[in-house]
Order: C-alpha cells, then structure tokens, then sequence
C-alpha cells in the first residue's frame, strides 16, 4: 500500500542526500521519512472518514447501542479480529485509535484494536507459518487474537476514561457540536464537507509534533540498536527469561515482518520459541514511540496502565508458549 512513500524515502536518502546504505544515520533517517509520511497520510484519511462517519452517525448513538446491548464481549473479539485485517505497526494503529475515540468507541474496545493490530496481520501469518510451521502459527495468531480480547475487556473494566488528556476531550467535544449543527440545519454532504475539513486540520496540527517526535525516536533506535544486542539476556536457563525478554524489548520498535527474521535466528541459537515470541510482541505491540504518539490522547498514568496490562498478558503468553511448544 506505501510502496511508494518507501521510494521517496529510498530516493531522498540514498540519490537526492548520496547516504550509504549500511550506514546508521541513511537507515534511522530512511525510516523517519517513511513512517511519518505513512502515519500522517492515515491520520488525515481517518480523522476525515471518521468525521463524515460522525456527522450521520452521532456519538450518542454509538455510545447508547453499545451500552443498550449486551454483546456478551463480542465487539472486543470483533476488534481484535479488526486488527487482524488491518496490516499496520503500533505507531500507524495510533490514527485508527484516535478515529475510533473520536466516534464514541468504548476505551476499551479500541485497546483491543490497537494491541492486535500490529501483532498479528496477514503478512506476519505468512511470513509465521513459513518459518516456524502452520500449527505454531495457529497458536500464535489465536493468542494475539486473545491477547487484544482480554486485554481490552481488562482496560475498559478499569473505567480509564477519565485519564484521556483534555486534548481529546475537547475533541470529542467538537464533535459533538458539529453534529448539533449538522442536525439542527439540516445541512447537505457538501455543506458538512467544510466543517470536517477545517476540525481534521485543527486535529492535525494538534498531533503532528507528537508524530515527529515519536518516529524521531523509533528511527534512531531502527537504525543504532544492533540486531543482537538483547540476546545474553533470555537463556534458555534464565527462569526470567521472558519478562526480561518482554521489558527489553519495549525501548526497539518494528513492525512484526521486520522483527520475524530476528526471532528466527533467536529460536536458532537455543532460545525457547515461547521467549522468543514474548520478545516479539514486546518489541511489536509496546515500543517508546507508540507511547510518545499515545502521550497526546492519553495521561501517562493511562499510558502506565495500558502498557503494564498488555506487558503482563504477553509474559503469561510466553510462559504457555514455552509449555505447549
């Protein structure tokens, strides 16, 4: 799908800046271009679909569906399975996160959606069975699917609304007021257009610096964290092998089909695979950069909690991995 911003990153970096490949500082700079491009072309798309989405389909409506009926914890599974589908990093679920917020998602239910997302994806299944097997990669996609569930079902049962930043109140102030107006005046689709238009830009500008500093941050750690450098700590013989593997993990950042290749070689050198993928879903579902981007919509008490919950579910999935493979 960003084929193409790849090669504007490939072109600025290594013909228009003449950067050397193997260099850290041509890789670290190559990333930052692509993923910031990337997440601020989602971020636009989002906010503006969702607010179309929202100017027909008011947040009160969704809010009082989802509380009128009981879905016996379905719509966490559906979410999760949404994430599934949806082939994005930590940091490029962030704009889908903040479009479900916008339109009255319970917190919850887009936890789900924003744990799952980058760690299972129809790129990471394929790349998972031809390395590891299909009845490991059935497991693995199960427990990232399980994973999302149960953490979302955990999250919104600590009703953490009151720890989103008055940023995205005000947000979802908005729009609560732009559909007051849209209702009241009875306003045609090119009518709305504006309005949406003009509260996608003000959100925009409101993210950007978060976005620049977090892909800043997942760049220079892309590109100057070598390979190996974890690897001493998660021996085979180490009982704590896969919360430290898990708590090590968090300050690397990659997407699931760049950290893949990685856990191989671990699994290679003697690591249970249990530790291996714990190591994985560290470095894929929890990463500095997604915190920082995460910082402008969330208090860092909630940012605490969310990271320790997904941290805790993922050392419990290593531990069974270790068991059942």
């Amino acid at each position: 799908m960003f084929d193409w911003v790849q090669n504007i990153a490939d072109w600025l970096v290594y013909d228009v800046l003449n950067l050397n490949k193997k260099q850290h500082l041509a890789e670290a700079l190559n990333f930052f271009i692509y993923d910031t491009t990337k997440i601020l072309i989602l971020l636009f798309v989002v906010i503006f679909f969702m607010g179309i989405v929202n100017s027909y389909f008011p947040i009160d409506k969704v809010k009082n569906y989802l509380s009128r009926n009981k879905l016996y914890g379905l719509e966490y599974l559906m979410a999760s399975l949404f994430g599934v589908v949806t082939p994005f990093c930590s940091c490029s679920s962030v704009p889908l996160f903040i479009g479900f917020v916008r339109g009255g998602i319970p917190l919850g239910v887009t936890f789900s959606f924003l744990i799952t997302s980058p760690l299972v994806n129809e790129v990471a299944i394929g790349l998972f069975a031809g390395l590891f097997g299909f009845k490991t990669t059935i497991i693995y996609v199960v427990s990232g699917i399980l994973l999302g569930t149960i953490s979302g079902i955990i999250l919104q049962n600590l009703k953490l609304e009151c720890y989103l930043t008055p940023w995205v109140k005000e947000v979802l102030a908005n729009a609560q007021r732009e559909q007051d107006i849209f209702q009241a005046e009875n306003q045609t689709f090119k009518q709305r257009l504006s309005i949406i238009w003009t509260e996608t830009l003000k959100i925009l500008k409101g993210i950007i610096p978060y976005v620049l500093v977090g892909i800043a941050i997942g760049g220079l750690m892309h590109g100057y964290i070598p390979e190996g450098f974890f690897e001493k700590y998660m021996d085979k013989d180490n009982l704590f092998a896969v919360p430290i593997a898990t708590i090590l993990a968090i300050p690397m950042y990659s997407n699931a089909s760049g950290i893949l290749p990685v856990v191989q070689v671990l699994v290679a050198k003697g690591i249970p695979l249990g530790t291996a993928i714990a190591f994985m879903m560290g470095v894929v579902g929890l990463s500095l950069p997604e915190a920082m981007l995460l910082k402008k919509v969330m208090t860092l008490k909630l940012i605490a909690i969310f990271f320790a919950v997904v941290t805790l579910c993922i050392i419990i999935s290593g531990y069974l991995f270790n068991i059942i493979l």
